[in-house]
C-alpha cells in the first residue's frame, strides 16, 4: 500500500513541476489531462480566470467507448474534447500531461485531439 502512495505522490510532484512552466491563458488554455484505472478525464482551463471552459470524459454518453480504460476509449475522449472546444471557437491549446509519461492513453488523448483539429 505505501508503494502506491509514493507513486502518486510522485506523479504529483511532477504536476507540480510541469504546472510552474505551464499556464492555459484565454488565448490558449490548458488542455489537462487526468488517467484512473477506469477512466480517463480531460478539461480545458483557462488558468488566468480560473474557468473550465470545455470538459470530456469516458463518463460522458457521447465518448462511445465499449471499454472505458483502454486506448480506443481514451481517442474517442480526444475527439471528443476536440469537438466541443471548436464548438467553444477554441484552436489552440498548451497540453499539460498531469505527470503522467506521455505514453499510452495519455499519447492517445493528445493525437486524437491534435487530428480533430486542435493546435498544440
Amino acid at each position: 500500500m505505501l508503494k502506491k502512495a509514493d507513486r502518486n505522490e510522485a506523479r504529483r510532484k511532477r504536476h507540480m513541476r510541469i504546472r510552474q512552466r505551464i499556464q492555459g491563458t484565454a488565448e490558449r488554455p490548458r488542455l489537462c489531462v487526468y488517467r484512473s484505472n477506469k477512466h480517463i478525464y480531460a478539461q480545458i482551463i483557462d488558468d488566468v480566470s480560473g474557468n473550465t471552459l470545455v470538459s470530456a470524459s469516458t463518463l460522458d454518453e457521447e465518448s462511445k467507448a465499449e471499454k472505458t480504460w483502454d486506448c480506443d476509449a481514451a481517442k474517442a475522449v480526444g475527439e471528443l474534447i476536440a469537438k466541443r472546444a471548436k464548438d467553444k471557437g477554441i484552436e489552440a491549446v498548451v497540453f499539460d500531461r498531469g505527470g503522467y509519461i506521455y505514453h499510452g492513453r495519455v499519447a492517445a488523448i493528445a493525437d486524437a485531439a491534435r487530428e480533430a483539429g486542435l493546435e498544440f
